[in-house]
């Protein structure tokens, strides 16, 4: 038994770990210098009351709970089982943020109706459209669909931190160190015709895949990583 799975199945020491997991990321933002570029856009959308699908890369998750306006409701879809996933859904549940479970990514009816169904209710939406097992940095055509049946606009985002660690799993997670430096941006709307054709999916999964990519590289190269010869896992 590994040890995630030991932690999982002990109700007590999940809800500990799970507490020490949220006041890392709340440590993390709050002793880093943290540039939040083009918040206006997600901001128009929230004061607006106007659902969205927040988007981001699977390596760039441990973040997005403080990437996210207090007072918004976010249900995260959450498609991988496991041990690791429980401490994921503890540790969303501690930012007031709820997790959806299923396979919106891979055509699964419910998940896909769950969140349809979370949007029309006027709630925000967030997917990692490139997980939950990768490739890495490749968006699936399951948040396109998601965006077509509930005719509302991907938004997507992303950060980069230094110092940080690389886990060295599919998608390599990043992990920002306190008292560092990070940024977090987010990119123009992508919207999908309710009558979209499969060349016009097509497009726009290419379109999201292209932003978040951009956002990511950006993000990471006003962290100081645009450098090949600065080691990317070291301060």
């Amino acid at each position: 038994m590994g040890i995630v799975t030991a932690i999982a199945e002990r109700p007590r020491l999940r809800a500990a770990v799970s507490h020490i997991g949220a006041g890392y990321i709340r440590l993390v933002r709050a002793t880093g210098r943290w540039q939040v570029d083009n918040l206006d856009i997600p901001q128009g959308f929230w004061d607006r009351k106007q659902p969205f699908i927040g988007a981001f890369w699977h390596a760039r998750l441990l973040m997005m709970p403080t990437n996210w306006r207090r007072d918004v409701k976010m249900n995260m879809l959450i498609a991988a089982r496991g041990a690791d996933t429980e401490l994921i859904v503890d540790i969303i549940a501690r930012f007031g943020q709820a997790s959806i479970r299923g396979s919106a990514l891979h055509g699964g009816h419910d998940a896909t109706r769950a969140m349809v169904k979370a949007i029309r209710a006027g709630e925000y939406t967030a997917i990692t459209p490139d997980g939950p097992h990768g490739p890495a940095m490749q968006a699936k055509r399951g948040i396109i669909d998601l965006a077509r049946l509930a005719q509302v606009p991907i938004l997507p985002t992303s950060y980069g931190a230094r110092p940080r660690r690389r886990l060295s799993g599919w998608d390599r997670t990043v992990i920002p160190y306190p008292f560092g430096r990070g940024v977090i941006n987010w990119g123009a709307p992508i919207e999908v015709p309710r009558d979209a054709d499969e060349t016009t999916i097509e497009a726009k999964r290419l379109a999201l895949e292209e932003s978040l990519t951009r956002l990511t590289h950006e993000a990471d190269r006003l962290c100081g990583f645009d450098d090949p010869s600065v080691p990317e896992d070291r301060p």
